[in-house]
């Protein structure tokens, strides 16, 4: 491609064009000058059954061969199928709605919509407020980014945002502080990510953290939504990330695995009992134009069926253990590497200027962007987050059919892209 025609593409005008990906299959991303990437970040931490997957293309083109557009209230056979899938095979106990929308920001902001509406409708209304942690991120709508604190994201919007309260990310007392200082009547619901991803790469919570949480959460008639766009559908290596850790939401936020990337899709699902009231108070929850678009709904499935009949979330397990050894393996000593992290497929590397001070690369140089790109040079994909106390982190989150020589090719280029991006900002 023209480089000229792909640096038009961005919104922000950048200093360099952006990649062009000319096709996808397997684990790679292929270049339109032919050269291929390993998907170690999964795109966004998305991709679960793998690319280029017929099955999933076939359903596509039945769905959009049957159905365009229908209002997203109507029903079709796919929206209804997605539901009993989802009811049959994959929600815990006890959940039994779903609502479907076009990503993680839609997602976020209805199941905050529904916390509030909930509320009101048990006769709570003056509880409106939903408190996030102080490091976290929940999407880039408004009302994500006003519940999430993820400070590159919401840097300069921050006059534009709800005053929701924040409660320390590893401290599950702070956040019994935060309810007594901003008065529990005011309270609607407590939103996290089981794992923290894009905020604090792959950072699991420590034990007895989200017991914790609940304990305080019931004990104040708060609702608990757990954020499981990254970890759930198997991620972590189990179905939902909150599975990890012996706490039950009230609801549930997941979408990335939900379609493994091939549709623009996201959900909420939740119980009777948070939903019922809301129906007898003659309520409901608004629909955005392409929520559960029926092609989408279609695809996902399709994916799920495959990551049940493949086994997937046994084997990001299985796959998220050894990948988990070899970086330990090699990058457990190494100099700019303060910790390792994560379940699963869904593991995380904090970077730093000095691993035995802890001193950390200054925000201007965004180090874990150059590592990124060093990465791409040698061939691999993996994505560069943080924010707050984290500054520079890794994300690596393939798809679930990753191989061992995968695995050694994602490790051996991820050691080489730091010792790169390393030396080029200490000389």
């Amino acid at each position: 491609m023209d480089p000229s025609r792909a640096a038009a593409f961005p919104f922000i005008p950048a200093d360099t064009a952006p990649l062009v990906i000319d096709r996808t299959e397997d684990v790679w991303l292929i270049r339109d000058d032919g050269t291929r990437l390993l998907d170690a970040g999964g795109g966004a931490v998305v991709t679960n059954i793998g690319h280029g997957r017929r099955e999933v293309v076939e359903a596509a083109a039945r769905a959009l061969g049957t159905i365009d557009y229908v209002v997203p209230v109507w029903a079709t056979e796919n929206r209804i199928a997605l539901v009993e899938e989802l009811v049959e095979h994959w929600l815990p106990d006890g959940f039994t709605r779903a609502s479907f929308f076009s990503g993680w920001s839609e997602s976020v902001d209805a199941a905050i919509r529904v916390a509030r509406t909930h509320q009101v409708a048990v006769g709570q209304p003056q509880r409106w407020k939903v408190i996030g942690r102080d490091v976290s991120y929940h999407g880039s709508t408004l009302s994500g980014l006003s519940v999430g604190n993820h400070d590159r994201r919401r840097n300069g919007l921050e006059p534009m945002l709800a005053d929701h309260p924040k409660s320390n990310w590893l401290d599950p007392e702070a956040l019994a502080k935060v309810i007594e200082q901003e008065g529990p009547e005011t309270v609607a619901a407590f939103i996290g990510e089981p794992i923290s991803g894009a905020s604090a790469g792959a950072m699991v919570p420590p034990d007895g953290y989200w017991p914790a949480v609940e304990d305080v959460c019931r004990a104040n008639d708060i609702l608990i939504i757990v954020d499981e766009v990254m970890t759930g559908f198997g991620r972590t290596g189990r179905t939902w990330g909150h599975e990890h850790f012996d706490v039950t939401p009230d609801i549930i936020v997941g979408g990335k695995g939900l379609s493994g990337g091939y549709a623009p899709m996201g959900g909420i699902y939740s119980t009777d009992a948070v939903v019922d009231p809301i129906a007898a108070a003659g309520m409901g929850l608004m629909y955005f134009t392409f929520s559960g678009a029926d092609l989408g709904c279609a695809v996902s499935v399709e994916v799920l069926r495959i990551m049940r009949q493949e086994q997937l979330v046994q084997r990001s397990a299985e796959m998220g253990a050894r990948l988990r050894r070899r970086l330990e393996d090699e990058l457990g000593g190494h100099p700019n590497v303060s910790d390792i992290r994560g379940l699963g497929l869904m593991q995380g590397i904090e970077l730093v200027q000095d691993r035995d001070t802890g001193i950390e690369f200054s925000r201007s140089i965004d180090f874990a962007a150059r590592v990124a790109g060093e990465a791409i040079e040698r061939g691999v994909w993996v994505y560069p987050c943080g924010s707050g106390p984290v500054a520079d982190a890794l994300l690596i989150g393939p798809p679930f059919t990753i191989t061992d020589d995968h695995i050694e090719l994602i490790v051996g280029t991820t050691k080489a892209a730091i010792d790169a991006a390393a030396a080029s900002v200490s000389g």
